[in-house]
Formats: C-alpha cells, sequence, structure tokens
C-alpha cells in the first residue's frame, strides 16, 4: 500500500502543522478532547452554527454528555447527527433512531447512519451547519462503521465548506497495526478506504490520514483537539460507556478486531448472550474446539468450552457449542491471529457445522477474498497471517506522518 495520492509534501506540511505531544505525555493527567474543550469554555465554537456527530460515548470525565453540557453553557448545537444504534443509542446492531427532536434539548436530530455524502451534506444546509464536532469513542476495528461514518461526515463537510473538528480519544485498544488491507473493490460500510483492519490509530489520527489522502476534496478546516495522558501501547483505562449495545467492555474490544470475522461464518459471534464476540460457537460444537485452540499457546487468551442460548441473532433459543476467550495477558492479544486460528480449527473439527455465510460477509470484514480462499484451501495460521505482511508493513510506515502520540 503506499498512501501517496496526494503526495508525501502535503502530508508532511500537515504533520508539521500538528501539535507537537510532549515528552512528558506519561504523567499528564488523561483527558478526552471534549474534557478540554468543555475545559475552555468551548470558546472554540463561539459564534458558530455547530452540529454535532455523537453517541452515548461522547461524554465528558463527570459522565455528562458532551450536547447535554453544551446546551448547559449556552453553545447550543443547531443539530445532532446519529450514527448507527442512534445519538441516545437505543437501536440495535444495523439499526438507528432515524430522524426526530431530542426531548431533553429540543435539539433536532439527523439519521446520520448509512447516508450519503450528498443526504448528509443537504442535512448541513437545512441545520445551517458551519462547523461539525465530531465526538464517538472508536474500537479501532476497520469495520466498525463510526469510522466512515466520521469519513462519510468530513466528506459533507468538505462539499459544504464547514469546518471539521475531532474530539480525540485514546485507542482502547493500543496504537499497534495488525491485520490485511482493504481492496478498494470489497468498499462497504463496513470499510470504504484502504486502511489495515486493526489501524491502531485514533479517530483524529484517522481524520488526518483521510483529509490527505482519500477525500475527494479537501476540508477548509481540520482541528483535532487531542486528548492527553494516552501513549500508544496504552489499553483503556476509566470509566467504559458502551459504543454499541454489543461493545460491553474493554475486553470486548480487544478481541472485536478478530472475533467479528465470525459474523462472516455459519457460527454465531456471540450476540445474544452477555459477552459478544468472546463466545463463538454453534449446536455441533463441543470440548474439543477449546482443547485444540488451547494447545496452539496463543498469546495473550485462553479458551474455555462453553455452552450457550442466544436470544437473538444467530441460532435464537438453541443450544450451543463452543468457547469463550478469556484475555490473560491484555497487551500481548492479537485478537486477527486468535480469530484466524478459530476459523481454521474449527473447519477442521466441525466440517459439518462450519461454514460461510452465503453472502461472503466475510470478504467485506476481511478486505477480500483472500482469507476465505485461503481457509479453504486448508492454509495454517502462518500462512495466513503472513500473507498480508507486506501490506501491512507498508500501512505502518505511511501512516506514522500522521500520527499524533508517541
Amino acid at each position: 500500500m503506499s498512501l501517496s495520492r496526494r503526495g508525501f509534501l502535503a502530508a508532511s506540511a500537515l504533520t508539521a502543522a500538528a501539535p507537537a505531544v510532549p515528552a512528558t505525555a506519561q504523567t499528564q493527567k488523561r483527558l478526552n478532547g471534549a474534557d478540554i474543550l468543555a475545559a475552555e469554555g468551548y470558546r472554540r465554537l463561539k459564534g458558530h452554527k455547530v452540529g454535532v456527530l455523537t453517541n452515548p460515548t461522547g461524554v465528558l470525565a463527570d459522565l455528562t454528555h458532551l450536547v447535554d453540557d453544551m446546551v448547559a453553557h449556552e453553545v447550543r448545537p443547531v443539530a445532532v447527527f446519529g450514527p448507527e444504534h442512534g445519538f441516545r443509542g437505543t437501536a440495535q446492531a444495523g439499526g438507528s433512531e432515524g430522524d426526530y427532536t431530542d426531548p431533553r434539548t429540543g435539539i433536532p436530530v439527523y439519521d446520520a447512519y448509512n447516508v450519503t455524502v450528498d443526504a448528509l451534506a443537504a442535512m448541513y444546509r437545512k441545520a445551517g451547519v458551519d462547523t461539525v464536532v465530531f465526538d464517538i469513542a472508536g474500537v479501532g476495528a476497520r469495520f466498525y462503521t463510526y469510522t466512515w461514518t466520521m469519513f462519510i461526515a468530513m466528506e459533507a463537510a468538505a462539499t459544504t465548506g464547514a469546518s471539521f473538528m475531532v474530539l480525540d480519544r485514546p485507542n482502547p485498544i493500543g496504537g499497534r497495526a495488525y491485520g490485511p488491507q482493504l481492496d478498494p473493490r470489497y468498499a462497504t460500510l463496513v470499510g470504504l478506504k484502504p486502511i489495515v483492519q486493526q489501524p491502531g490509530m485514533t479517530n483524529g489520527e484517522l481524520a488526518r490520514l483521510f483529509d490527505a489522502e482519500f477525500l475527494t476534496t479537501r476540508l477548509s478546516s481540520l482541528e483535532i483537539v487531542q486528548c492527553t495522558g494516552w501513549r500508544r501501547d496504552d489499553l483503556f483505562t476509566g470509566q467504559w460507556v458502551p459504543p454499541s449495545p454489543n461493545m460491553p467492555t474493554p475486553d470486548t474490544a480487544l478481541l472485536y478486531p478478530g472475533t467479528c470475522l465470525f459474523e462472516g461464518t455459519l457460527l454465531a459471534e456471540g450476540r445474544g448472550t452477555c459477552r459478544p464476540f468472546e463466545t463463538i460457537g454453534a449446536p455441533g460444537i463441543d470440548w474439543r474446539w477449546a482443547e485444540r485452540l488451547n494447545t496452539l499457546h496463543l498469546p495473550g487468551v485462553e479458551f474455555r468450552e462453553a455452552y450457550f442460548v442466544p436470544t437473538f441473532s444467530k441460532f435464537v433459543n438453541q443450544t450451543c457449542g463452543g468457547v469463550q476467550v478469556h484475555l490473560t495477558d491484555r497487551p500481548r492479544v492479537d485478537a486477527i491471529r486468535t480469530a484466524v486460528a478459530m476459523l481454521v480449527t474449527a473447519r477442521d473439527l466441525y466440517p459439518k457445522v462450519w461454514g460461510w455465510r452465503p453472502d461472503h460477509w466475510v470478504d467485506n470484514l476481511s478486505g477480500s477474498a483472500r482469507l476465505r480462499s485461503m481457509v479453504d484451501a486448508g492454509a495454517g495460521v502462518d500462512d495466513i497471517v503472513g500473507a498480508w505482511a507486506g501490506e501491512l508493513a507498508a500501512f505502518r510506515r505511511d501512516r506514522s506522518r500522521y500520527l499524533l502520540y508517541r
């Protein structure tokens, strides 16, 4: 991969203009961009017609929602835009809350899930937005739709001439990059542009990359309100606000860049249980899967034989056998290698249970047909993971010009 469509000089200038990261970052108090903006009294937004793209994760350190705090401090947004699951978070996977007036604040809320750039730009114009503020916690996976809602929101802002501000938050699963790169032929809302499966970047860093490399037109203004006190090898600390109904804990987020691949199989990925993306299985799977997986000694994880009955999604009200993935050493977890090992061993042990979804959704999740083809051909874990080593190395090199944190 080469992030060179707009050239190295433009990217270098962007990096040079970014605020420097202080050498004492590890001693700073950890604050999100929203907290810093609030502590300033929202002075950067005074006099602007602000639209806020956010969800329940857009909270301050005291857990007050950003929008509610803005209203309390008389910096009233002219609109709120809700992504998948909605502004207040009432919708399940693949759903949203629609357009409505927020009963708490009286602010009009627009449904920004799965909309086109033109449709979102029309919403900006209708609301009179001149500044878009993005504040949604990421989970570090390419296929999390919030990443691409941000991209579409940036495209719409560039179309209308609006400024774009990202209130940055730490990447909860750290700053290391892993996994295969998206083939543009497989672009969907779970991956619109060629980044790797676990890019290891914050939303602010991704926004810088998107603006320099992928937007049709550069933004008139992109401002990142950086978080403080976070380093690239840090995992999540603090009070977890689930960014979606099936992301209940930081442990879920740590495994999600890998185990979400099971959405593309006939096995259940744990939706409808208390531990989605940590509990995987199907009717007909037994203790042998956990035993086989534990012989691989995968870093940072162990597997427990588990049985569960999903309340929705796949195998509703049916008893499933499978595994629960337990984290034993969080900094060492490689979620994508773990998931590849799970795919390979499940296919080997349970040929009558195993299968891909007929629509080959796994290709969209993994970014191409390569993973599916290699698993079907009987390739081993090392061969599969090694197949994307070159593109991963290139991505790690090219993303460096957009990083904000050490």
